[in-house]
């Protein structure tokens, strides 16, 4: 009896530990998108960078910042250079501390980088519930999954988002199929100039497009350079076996 009794406890400990070491589910994989900017001659909308701007500044920048971004990078987005100085103006960032040693703040310039919504990660824990959000700077270039889990991620809560305490809100995309980060996007935060219907498929969409400009603010030139090096060479290739069968004709006959 006392033998069969260790065997069941031994069972049981044994279940119990490897259910323990069991790896978190995977994300979900996400439903492809089509994106312009994706492909050997992809470009970016630059109408849908615009407006993912206008959606980080309204939903996303209170929490996640974008450190490696400076607004004058704005001006390859397709603003004039006073629509950047109009918008840099509009943050504000540190300014070194007064005499009290409290932080002080001015208007943002053009040359200034984007600014955290936090003092320092201390605080970005206190306000998360010890969970620092993660700079956005280059998060497609390194998220798993690319801008179609990001999208998926973003649009993927349901219209009723589940919460367990202490595993955060359910979402298929999400390691585990939770994050830490409650919903961020809930339709027309902002209004689009165009006339967009900003739902939010719309909405993580054109974060999403922004997001990837800012990752790679120079793809759109690199492909350019490269598609005209690409003919320059076909074009020298061509020239040369021309050359070639002039120079050695003679030879063959």
């Amino acid at each position: 009896m006392m033998v069969r009794r260790c065997v069941a406890i031994g069972v049981g400990l044994l279940w119990a530990c490897s259910a323990l070491a069991q790896p978190a589910r995977g994300p979900a994989p996400a439903a492809r998108q089509q994106w312009s900017f994706t492909g050997a001659l992809g470009h970016f909308d630059m109408a849908a960078v615009q407006r993912g701007y206008a959606v980080f500044a309204g939903s996303c920048a209170s929490c996640h910042s974008l450190s490696q971004l400076h607004f004058s990078d704005f001006e390859g987005m397709g603003l004039q250079t006073a629509e950047v100085v109009a918008l840099a103006a509009t943050w504000q960032v540190p300014d070194g501390l007064d005499a009290e040693g409290r932080l002080r703040h001015r208007a943002a310039r053009p040359d200034d980088a984007l600014p955290s919504p936090y003092a320092g990660p201390e605080a970005a824990m206190v306000a998360n519930q010890g969970v620092v959000p993660p700079d956005l700077s280059r998060i497609l270039q390194v998220y798993p999954g690319g801008p179609d889990r990001l999208y998926g991620l973003l649009v993927g809560y349901g219209p009723q988002p589940v919460r367990q305490i202490g595993r955060g809100f359910s979402n298929p995309y999400a390691i585990g199929h939770f994050t830490a980060m409650p919903p961020p996007l809930h339709g027309n935060e902002v209004k689009y100039a165009d006339g967009t219907v900003p739902d939010v498929q719309a909405e993580a969409r054109d974060v999403t497009t922004f997001l990837a400009w800012v990752s790679a603010p120079h793809l759109d030139q690199r492909r350019r350079l490269g598609v005209g090096a690409g003919l320059y060479l076909c074009f020298l290739a061509v020239l040369f076996a021309i050359l070639n069968r002039r120079i050695w004709s003679d030879v063959r006959k």
